[in-house]
């Protein structure tokens, strides 16, 4: 029985490793979601000249876990005229869309284990990139189903501005990657990134780029994209009567969505694990490095939404829905005909 369930295998991995894998996801994901709150607290303190959290642990690096305690002892009400099972499936499907979506991006190259092909993400599919986009776009209906089933004016008015936002950036987003395909032709996220051994992508599509992170602040609803929410005139719209661990659920999905629109940037136009001068990638040492050059350019991206939440102000609903439609779309097909112009121009001659 042991024997047949260690030959039982899922794609090009083992099942066992695919667990193994999906473990190690998981808990990073959490990790880094619940300290990415400390870091933007941080953050938005020095650029205020304020001290942010340093009370809770050396440097205030308990106050994730304090924030944690505090979710799962909070009273956990709900409106009366809610529809109990949407209500409750809604923030399951926000987390759970943002943690899926991660499974198939890879942090560093195949390495050669005893023969065995390690692949350093949770499962290595050829059409990885329309996978992510297929799974992200499920966050639409997480907000939408919260904001409805919550029987609540201001969540319904939150989760309808959040339907109309995401729908229209995610078109720009996906123009925006019909430019890296068209150049690395192919949907699999590891031959992108081993596309770029001569030249990342943001250097021959610094457009696409930039259309591509403009529109991932958007899908991930940060400043100056943040009408879904609004605290300040929805109170907090599509998620206003959910707390404790429910509440703890969207704010998960938010930052581990974060992670993964990052990651995707830095795989597609970063270069991925490639790193800035010539190192080998054919042993374990090579792909935990490969994993460090991943993750600081991700890093660098996370500073960089950070700071733009808490320097430029939200948009009004109206120039959002203008910068969606009449900007970056017609940019992002604009890009899509340019580069496809050039490789035909280059594939003719």
């Amino acid at each position: 029985m042991i024997a047949d369930l260690a030959h039982f295998s899922i794609g090009p991995d083992y099942w066992w490793v695919v667990l193994i894998k999906g473990v190690i996801v998981l808990g990073f994901l959490a990790t880094a979601a619940a300290y990415l709150t400390l870091a933007e607290r941080k953050v938005s303190a020095h650029i205020q000249l304020r001290i942010g959290p340093n009370r809770v642990g050396p440097f205030g690096l308990l106050q994730p876990a304090a924030d944690a305690v505090k979710l799962l002892f909070k009273e956990n009400t709900a409106p009366a005229g809610r529809d109990k099972l949407l209500f409750w499936l809604a923030p399951a499907l926000m987390a759970g869309a943002a943690i899926l979506a991660y499974a198939v991006i890879p942090l560093s190259g195949t390495t050669n284990v005893n023969g065995y092909a390690l692949h350093w993400n949770m499962a290595h599919v050829n059409v990885a990139l329309l996978y992510v986009l297929a799974i992200t776009a499920l966050g639409v209906y997480a907000i939408f189903l919260g904001g409805w089933a919550a029987n609540n004016k201001y969540s319904l008015l939150g989760a309808l501005r959040s339907s109309a936002q995401l729908i229209s950036y995610e078109m720009a987003v996906a123009f925006a990657l019909i430019g890296v395909v068209i150049l690395a032709h192919s949907l699999d996220l590891e031959e992108i990134v081993n596309a770029q051994q001569h030249a990342w992508f943001i250097v021959m599509q610094p457009l696409a780029g930039l259309l591509y992170f403009v529109g991932a602040l958007a899908e991930t609803n940060r400043l100056p994209f943040d009408l879904p929410e609004a605290e300040t005139e929805l109170i907090a719209g599509y998620h206003t009567e959910y707390s404790s661990m429910r509440f703890g659920f969207y704010f998960l999905g938010e930052y581990v969505n974060m992670v993964t629109v990052c990651s995707l940037a830095t795989a597609l136009f970063l270069g991925g694990w490639l790193p800035l001068i010539p190192w080998i990638h054919s042993d374990w040492l090579g792909g935990l490095v490969g994993v460090m050059w991943f993750l600081g350019k991700a890093s660098i991206l996370l500073f960089l939404m950070m700071w733009i939440r808490w320097t430029l102000p939200r948009l009004r609903y109206d120039r959002l829905m203008n910068l969606g439609w009449k900007v970056l779309l017609p940019l992002g097909l604009l890009n899509i005909v340019i580069t496809g112009s050039v490789v035909a121009a280059r594939a003719a001659s």
